[in-house]
């Protein structure tokens, strides 16, 4: 059985937050960038990687719109990943440390079995594949920096080609595909508390189908797709304030049964200091059951 907390009133969280009187908390109002086609109307692509010569990383843009983002910071037992598409736990242990995390074979070595772990327990599934990470830095030159554009990792038709994709076996897969499978996504902060870029994420019950869009995401050896989003009018957004070390986001990308999925982006927040940079750890998952 699920361990989810379902949706209740409950009060603040009890566990102690490291002091930092930087760390902006309660509701902000702050832009975040929202899909707009391309000019000729033509399908919406991104390229991974370098493009081919004379041809764009992507062909559509964005546009900002102000909204308000709620702080989740007390609030958290109010949402699951059933219902809302994102849980937020915490005090969850752990035996990395920041070092761990600038060797990919010691993150799958060490932190892959840890969330593993968590999925499980949190999830009831009866099987967890976790199939890449990536470590963001918002500092100048960084291989993967915070994505300020409002998106979603998976849709519908990648979510099933990553099942085919990361179980090579016909029959595993096509019975993997009748049952329940998800897409979840671990996010960790590296660099605790977070307070410049943190990442916003919306409630699922409060975005529709039909702000999704397609998007063709372009390796260099295959092609997947995912979705990005249209402001529409009742979004519920929301941020963690001062996410600490032993907190973790779960955001599920895609649902085979319900149909959840959980929009996300970073922002600037107005109110943050100039300072560190936020550094965080994503890990994406296959979860079955």
């Amino acid at each position: 059985m699920s361990t989810q907390t379902q949706t209740q009133t409950q009060p603040p969280t009890s566990h102690t937050l490291t002091p930092h009187p930087k760390i902006p908390r309660g509701p902000v109002t702050a832009s975040l960038n929202f899909y707009e086609p391309p000019a000729d109307n033509s399908k919406p692509y991104n390229y991974v990687e370098l493009p081919p010569t004379g041809v764009p990383q992507r062909n559509y843009t964005d546009k900002a719109h102000s909204i308000t983002i709620n702080d989740l910071r007390g609030h958290e037992q109010l949402f699951n990943l059933d219902t809302h598409a994102f849980a937020a736990l915490s005090d969850i242990p752990s035996a990395t440390t920041r070092s761990t995390f600038d060797s990919d074979s010691l993150i799958k070595e060490l932190y892959y079995p840890e969330v593993e772990k968590l999925l499980l327990k949190e999830t009831g599934a009866k099987k967890i594949l976790l199939f890449d990470h990536t470590i963001r830095l918002a500092s100048p030159g960084a291989n993967r920096a915070p994505v300020n554009r409002v998106h979603i990792d998976q849709t519908a038709s990648s979510a099933a080609q990553r099942v085919r994709h990361h179980l090579p076996d016909p029959e595993e897969a096509e019975a993997a595909l009748k049952g329940r499978y998800r897409i979840i996504n671990v996010w960790r902060p590296l660099n605790p508390p977070i307070a410049a870029h943190p990442l916003a994420f919306a409630d699922s019950t409060t975005v529709p189908d039909s702000a999704m869009v397609g998007i063709e995401h372009r390796y260099p050896d295959r092609t997947g797709e995912t979705a990005a989003v249209k402001m529409t009018e009742g979004q519920g957004w929301w941020y963690w304030s001062g996410m600490e070390g032993e907190e973790r986001l779960l955001l599920c990308c895609f649902d085979s049964w319900g149909g959840e999925r959980v929009p996300h982006s970073a922002f600037v927040d107005p109110r943050s200091e100039e300072g560190v940079g936020r550094e965080s750890v994503e890990v994406r998952a296959l979860v079955f059951g």
